[in-house]
């Protein structure tokens, strides 16, 4: 049976607001659960500022390394959306008004409200494909691997619904989670024999404190089910060899 083939991604999260905290990030969390039911691996998130500079270098860096990029904000109307300039650069491409994008803009707008702020959110890397806005018009776009979002949420989510379909990725990753009242220091010497023995599956250790008491939490992940249910059984084992219970199966 041939390898089950492995998709990546990376996002870049762009904007000074995320940087100094006013503005908290909610885009990331929601395209690693999205990527992740589309058979796509969310290895790395990335906060860059409002610097041409490192967006061009995240975006550079990043596209070479995973299948998927996704950036997420800058593309407005004001003098520090930045993204689309920065994206040109890094693909070594001029940077154009797009002439649908522009025509988007003018119907949606009309001729009393558009203006040249406005008209920016046409200005993008020669050669991009539009992403549909269907919330506030102005479009995202895509330049070969790489996907350029708005930062709105509500908008991105829009906007990630529109291209998704041009996404392909490989087997959805599967995961169960085990919680225990086990300290991790306790299981750790177990789990870690565990992970040697799986070595295609991640097993993750997360601790947590509930009511007044100490615990931990055990994810395992991968694309093989019946792997995954065998090392989960494996893991039910070793918790109660180490006298306790996973916590579904501590009585009331």
């Amino acid at each position: 049976m041939a390898a089950e083939r492995i998709v990546t991604a990376a996002v870049v999260i762009i904007g000074n607001e995320i940087l100094s905290g006013r503005t908290q990030d909610v885009n990331l969390a929601y395209l690693g659960q999205q990527l992740n039911a589309l058979g796509i691996r969310l290895r790395e998130g990335r906060i860059v500022a409002d610097v041409e500079d490192e967006i061009v270098a995240a975006v550079n860096e990043l596209r070479r390394r995973y299948t998927y990029v996704f950036t997420t904000g800058g593309i407005g109307p004001t003098h520090d959306d930045i993204t689309s300039e920065s994206v040109a650069k890094a693909f070594g491409v001029k940077l154009i008004r797009h002439p649908e994008a522009e025509r988007r803009l003018r119907e949606h707008y009309g001729p009393e409200r558009i203006n040249e702020a406005r008209l920016r959110m046409a200005d993008m890397p020669q050669g991009a494909e539009l992403i549909d806005n269907p919330v506030s018009i102005a479009p995202g776009y895509q330049i070969g691997n790489v996907f350029v979002l708005a930062g709105v949420p509500a908008i991105m989510r829009a906007m990630f619904d529109s291209l998704k379909h041009r996404l392909v990725g490989g087997a959805p990753v599967l995961s169960i989670s085990i919680s225990t009242r086990l300290a991790e220091g306790t299981i750790a010497e177990g789990l870690g024999a565990l992970q040697k023995r799986y070595p295609e599956l991640d097993i993750g250790s997360y601790p947590f404190f509930r009511g007044d008491r100490f615990g931990t939490t055990l994810v395992l992940r991968g694309i093989d089910a019946a792997m995954l249910s065998q090392a989960a059984q494996e893991l039910r084992d070793l918790i109660r060899a180490l006298g306790a219970a996973p916590l579904d199966e501590e009585p009331d």
